[in-house]
């Protein structure tokens, strides 16, 4: 039996090879995704080997990560809950597409992850396997093993030798992108604990952040970040780039609650300093540029299209489908945007576009010849006839 392990080189997956060649007397192929996390790859890779894996494949995904993935979220305004980016939503489906690309070309018998049974994880690998392969084998340890716990796979690995990132001192789980870093588990799963003031990654705290403002200007075309500070970047760099900046002055930091599509309130901790720069700078180039029904029927979609993402279903067809309209609305969305950066504030301050439907002579106050603001007295009681018969 060949099986191709979703592998990040974190406590779980690390367990996981061992415990997949013991229980399963297979083969394990392990595959790293290099989404941007910052990592020693290379290094993950050997560990994977040496822990007991056949083969150990790593693919730089860095640009088709941002370029379709992120950036067509991005063009739908997602968020989920209100609050969420959706940093590890979004990175799932990329995995498990190229997951399934090695099973194919290793022709596997299954695939795994290291997912727990209470997660949104399960769900958004799974989804995708059996969306791309149909019939494919899926094995998932955690809803298999003893190990009830992150402490009795700290201890599994302590007994085998098997190296492990995570220590009972720090006994948090992580996961970085390049988009996000997540921080669950462990001392946060209490929601009225405060964080460790230690636990920053990729935003300086807002407090120890300059004490001077930064601006910035974001170049779009078609709905897409094309350059920054007028200077054209590739996708990855670009968000690389709005990721030191705005994590240097300490944007994109939430801690909240939120539901799981397995039924669980869970508490997370999350770090998206550019992509929290580019929803603002989003909203303000359509601002611009957008018809206001077109805007507002899309914003009525964004619940459902970020739930889409959560929820795993991005190669569903109707993920596929709000996605065409969401692209077509974007056709106009060209500009460039200014803001201004300053202790986890991020502020728009100038916005303009070719495509703009903005016009001065009919927004001023001042005195104009292009609205006759007689013409109001009939649109405003055309629209109180209804709520006049109310009250007959």
């Amino acid at each position: 039996m060949k099986i191709v392990l979703a592998y990040s080189g974190g406590l779980d997956t690390s367990v996981a090879i061992k415990w997949l060649k013991e229980t399963y007397k297979a083969e394990v192929i392990a595959f790293c995704a290099d989404l941007g996390q910052g990592e020693d790859l290379n290094a993950v890779k050997k560990k994977a080997l040496k822990t007991g894996a056949s083969e150990a494949y790593v693919e730089d995904l860095r640009e088709e990560f941002v370029k379709d993935y992120v950036f067509p979220m991005l063009r739908a305004n997602a968020v989920y809950e209100g609050t969420y980016l959706l940093g590890t939503s979004i990175a799932r489906p990329l995995i498990a597409k190229k997951q399934i690309d090695i099973a194919k070309r290793e022709k596997a018998d299954a695939v795994s992850h290291g997912a727990t049974g209470k997660g949104n994880d399960q769900v958004r690998f799974e989804l995708t396997y059996y969306a791309l392969k149909p019939n494919i084998k899926v094995i998932a340890p955690w809803r298999e093993w003893p190990f009830n716990s992150r402490q009795s796979l700290i201890k599994y690995a302590s007994k085998h030798g098997i190296p492990v990132p995570v220590t009972k001192a720090k006994p948090y789980s992580t996961d970085r992108n390049l988009f996000h870093i997540s921080y669950e588990g462990g001392i946060l799963e209490d929601p009225w604990v405060e964080p460790p003031k230690d636990m920053y990654t990729m935003i300086t705290p807002s407090e120890k952040a300059p004490n001077k403002a930064t601006y910035i200007e974001i170049s779009y075309e078609e709905g897409n970040p094309v350059a920054l500070n007028g200077k054209g970047l590739s996708p990855a760099k670009l968000l690389w780039r709005l990721n030191e900046i705005a994590g240097k002055n300490g944007i994109g930091r939430i801690d909240i609650v939120e539901n799981r599509y397995v039924g669980i309130k869970s508490r997370g901790v999350y770090e998206t300093p550019g992509g929290t720069v580019l929803h603002i700078a989003h909203r303000a180039i359509e601002s611009l540029t957008l018809d206001r029904e077109v805007l507002h029927l899309r914003d009525s979609l964004i619940q459902k299209y970020a739930e889409l993402i959560y929820y795993g279903y991005w190669f569903s067809p109707e993920r596929i489908m709000l996605q065409k309209m969401i692209d077509e609305i974007q056709e106009n969305v060209t500009g460039v945007v200014r803001l201004k950066l300053y202790k986890g504030n991020c502020h728009i301050v100038g916005r303009k576009s070719p495509k703009s439907l903005y016009n001065p002579e009919l927004a001023t106050f001042e005195a104009e010849k292009v609205y006759n603001q007689k013409d109001a007295e009939g649109f405003i009681k055309l629209n109180a006839l209804r709520l006049k018969l109310q009250r007959k």
